[in-house]
């Protein structure tokens, strides 16, 4: 299991990125461009529909959803207090229902919702096909599930921190998933940020339709999974927690000087055909951060030099 691929990981790896994530992090990997494209493949427009946006997060997502759904028709899960509470401040998100929950256990009845909706979520989830399952259970018969996330890189060394850091799925294994779980009319779509100049495939956004109430017909369980209670944590696992939370968040964030590479390589090369909204550029805060960066290695080159 990847460091960051076990939900008490997951929980403090956000408890401090939630700190700084809507304005250095998430708009370096997930755009408004590869959301808004995502979604359509969900049918937001259609009239009247409940929307269950799981890991949610500080609501990015959610924010997408809103354009086409009423807030008070939208639910939003996550288990990370820290994130839910950064999309509760947005005034766009204002109505919306906000549960703490997990994505492999969601807290909703079955047949509940029009649409579910999950974005960046997968990569946490220590079973995919149990959160697939669950996708299908809380959907309506007729209703769409669509699952947003990453694909495993092919470079050899970003595979290696990928994987070393959580779940970059394959091509094929979101596909087998939706197949499991009993999904129809599957269909799907690629989708990376501008910067990106790579030939493999950066993300996919995979949705399905559900024939049939209930259950999924492949469940691992024949009724509705119920809330689990956590035991306390010994003092070993809590430093092997604390060991994987450190390791697994330098893994992650070698990607991060990747990105601001890429961004200020694609800032030369802006796309006359798109909307401004769509335009990718560093914001003022991860300028600031580049340049303090950049100081920082011109001071320690000045200092041993």
């Amino acid at each position: 299991m990847r460091l960051m691929q076990h939900k008490r990981e997951a929980y403090w790896f956000y408890r401090f990125l939630s700190i700084f994530y809507d304005k250095y992090v998430n708009p370096l990997f997930w755009t408004p461009l590869m959301r808004d494209q995502s979604l359509e493949l969900a049918r937001l427009s259609e009239k009247g529909i409940k929307v269950i946006d799981v890991g949610s997060g500080t609501g990015f997502t959610t924010q997408g959803i809103v354009k086409e759904v009423a807030p008070q028709m939208v639910t939003c899960v996550d288990q990370s207090p820290h994130q839910m509470q950064k999309a509760k401040a947005k005034a766009d998100l204002k109505g919306c229902n906000f549960k703490i929950g997990d994505a492999e256990n969601i807290p909703v009845s079955s047949d509940s919702y029009d649409r579910y909706v999950s974005a960046g979520s997968i990569e946490y989830w220590p079973d995919p096909q149990q959160g697939v399952f669950e996708a299908y259970r809380v959907v309506k018969p007729g209703g769409i599930a669509l699952l947003i996330g990453p694909l495993e890189p092919t470079n050899w060394f970003v595979r290696f921190a990928a994987n070393t850091w959580m779940l970059f799925p394959k091509d094929e294994e979101y596909k087998r998933w939706f197949k499991e779980a009993g999904f129809e009319d599957i269909e799907f779509k690629y989708i990376r940020p501008q910067w990106d100049q790579t030939k493999s495939e950066y993300g996919i956004a995979i949705a399905g339709r559900k024939p049939s109430p209930g259950l999924s017909p492949n469940a691992k369980e024949k009724s509705a999974p119920k809330v689990a209670s956590e035991a306390p944590l010994g003092l070993g696992r809590n430093l092997l927690m604390i060991w994987r939370v450190l390791i697994g968040s330098l893994a992650g964030f070698i990607f991060i000087p990747i990105a601001l590479v890429g961004y200020t390589i694609n800032s030369f090369r802006r796309r006359p055909d798109l909307p401004e909204e769509y335009q990718e550029s560093l914001n003022g805060h991860q300028i600031t951060a580049l340049a303090l960066v950049l100081l920082v290695i011109v001071g320690l080159i000045y200092i041993f030099q």
